[in-house]
């Protein structure tokens, strides 16, 4: 780490874009760990100039002494390690499958990632330094989202198959964008039953803009409809609008079929989950149907506790329905088809 008065910028300096994933890249993220945990662009390693604490010892000697003694402090802590610093980064570099430049960012593109990036330049290898850093990344991400230009979305009431259709829609060469896939969680009340860990929203919106990025803008991105909380993760507003904007192809099956659908997603769900699930929507479902579906998981009726739950959900589709109406709204009839069939025939109805 040196003052921003000698240390010499990278030779190459880039702002973020879609060239961070046109090559195998190795990012090296030069934030703090818990910087990184809380959310990193989507491949990145982590490759701190300073532990978290090391951050905090310096970010209150900024603030109670000034810039200089923070800096001092900062070469303290750095000295001993920057020869691990360049045997990490070198191993990483010879580990490529073709010779790239290592891409180095902190937060801002300031004096941590300038500092690594002329410690990894002065020993001989080739780097990148992020322009802005990881906060212009983050921006770069959300304009993304503003700008896709031909986002479709699968919509429907719960039960129809939204996911599954969208698997097969992949499978027969649509772009898709799973967003419970990427969010961990089923999107309601019964959608993390066995309570695994979600990423942040922060990691979640770069797993997004990740995705989004690998794919052809030219042609058509598909989604689900979905809230803008998900689980615990929240979209990023830039995206959620777009999916509000967006033109919807809503896929219709028999309250039947929806209630089959349902069994078979949570046929070996755990029972007291989902009882737990059941009595976290006691409010909107009401205390009488609450012990209802209660009663027919106690004696092994999932069928009936579907059947109640679709009450709740249909009544905050319709709720929702109103709320986001959509300038282009095309209903699909999938009565008696399996999901590949499902696929196709949405397929064949957003091209005509």
């Amino acid at each position: 780490m040196s003052s921003d008065k000698h240390m010499r910028e990278a030779s190459v300096q880039r702002p973020p874009g879609q060239w961070l994933f046109e090559q195998s890249y190795v990012i090296l993220d030069t934030r703090s760990p818990k910087e990184f945990e809380k959310g990193h662009i989507t491949g990145a390693v982590s490759f701190p100039l300073f532990g978290d604490d090391e951050r905090a010892v310096i970010g209150t000697l900024y603030k109670q002494q000034g810039k200089d003694a923070a800096v001092e402090q900062g070469l303290e802590f750095v000295g001993p390690k920057m020869a691990e610093f360049v045997r990490e980064a070198k191993d990483r570099f010879a580990a490529q499958s073709e010779p790239l430049p290592l891409v180095v960012h902190c937060w801002r593109g300031g004096m941590r990632s300038g500092s690594v990036a002329w410690l990894l330049e002065t020993a001989g290898l080739k780097v990148i330094k992020l322009t802005g850093g990881y906060k212009a990344y983050r921006a770069c991400a959300r304009a993304d989202f503003a700008q896709i230009r031909d986002l479709r979305i699968v919509g429907g009431m719960t039960g129809v198959g939204k996911t599954q259709i969208l698997k097969e829609m992949r499978a027969q060469g649509a772009q898709v964008i799973d967003l419970e896939d990427l969010a961990g969680h089923l999107g309601s009340a019964f959608g993390n039953l066995d309570r695994t860990p979600q990423p942040t929203s922060e990691q979640f919106c770069n797993d997004c803009h990740f995705d989004l990025l690998t794919l052809d803008a030219s042609r058509p991105i598909w989604m689900e409809n979905e809230s803008r909380v998900i689980g615990t993760v929240h979209q990023p507003q830039e995206l959620f609008d777009a999916l509000r904007e967006a033109p919807i192809w809503v896929v219709n099956r028999t309250v039947e079929e929806r209630v089959d659908e349902l069994c078979r997603v949570y046929g070996d769900a755990d029972r007291e989950a989902l009882k737990r699930a059941f009595v976290r929507i006691r409010e909107k479902l009401g205390g009488l149907k609450m012990q209802e579906a209660l009663n027919a998981l106690d004696q092994g009726d999932l069928r009936t506790a579907a059947a109640i739950g679709l009450m709740y959900y249909d009544k905050l589709y319709l709720h929702t329905r109103q709320r986001y109406a959509r300038d282009h709204c095309v209903h699909v009839e999938c009565e008696g088809m399996d999901f590949a069939q499902a696929a196709a025939k949405v397929l064949a109805a957003s091209e005509g």
